[in-house]
């Protein structure tokens, strides 16, 4: 199942996750509940986090400028996304 997180002027479109299952996770006294629901955001995470980057590069930003906005060298964001973005 497909849901889509609507965050201001963002929307990401995640693969089984449901937000409401997450937030209960996270409150719930299950170690292994919570655990899961660290991964699915961690997941979520780097999804928008690559979705800006890429953003980023097509408006003409370099790696200095999306490595300070995300607080990483330009090295650090280069060597993640460089490969797949021009």
């Amino acid at each position: 199942m497909s849901v889509w997180v609507d965050i201001p002027r963002l929307s990401v479109q995640t693969d089984s996750v449901d937000m409401e299952e997450i937030t209960t996770a996270v409150g719930s006294g299950d170690p292994g509940s919570g655990l899961r629901a660290s991964v699915a955001l961690h997941r979520l995470a780097e999804r928008i986090e690559a979705n800006r980057v890429r953003g980023a590069r097509m408006a003409g930003w370099s790696w200095q400028q999306i490595g300070d906005a995300l607080g990483i060298t330009r090295q650090s964001v280069h060597a993640k996304y460089g490969k797949e973005l021009p």
